[in-house]
């Protein structure tokens, strides 16, 4: 990526999704004001900073759901929430389906 302050703001979010990120301290680690950061974001990467901090949490939550035993409090705590109902919520949401509804359609019946 040609802008090396939101690459580093990408960086940023893969290497700690768990944190809890926002705007300011997103500009901050891109050393940026926060509207340029913004900005820019939403034109190079084709959504709001927190929408992508977001799916990249629900991205990283559906893969331990289907390749793990991590309970669903431990996979939302490791990706930044901090209550299951918190959790659950933004996962059906995006997935349409709840955590555990999920995790059940990616595991073999007994």
């Amino acid at each position: 990526m040609r802008d090396k302050g939101i690459a580093q703001a990408l960086r940023l979010i893969h290497e700690r999704p768990g944190n809890p990120w926002t705007i300011a301290s997103l500009a901050s680690g891109a050393a940026q004001s926060r509207a340029t950061f913004a900005r820019r974001f939403a034109q190079l990467v084709g959504q709001p900073p927190l929408s992508y901090v977001t799916r990249w949490r629900m991205n990283l939550a559906a893969r331990a759901l289907r390749e793990t035993n991590q309970n669903i409090g431990e996979i939302g705590r490791a990706v930044g929430y901090e209550s299951v109902p918190s959790f659950s919520q933004a996962f059906k949401r995006l997935t349409g389906r709840s955590p555990g509804l999920y995790r059940s359609d990616f595991r073999p019946s007994d």
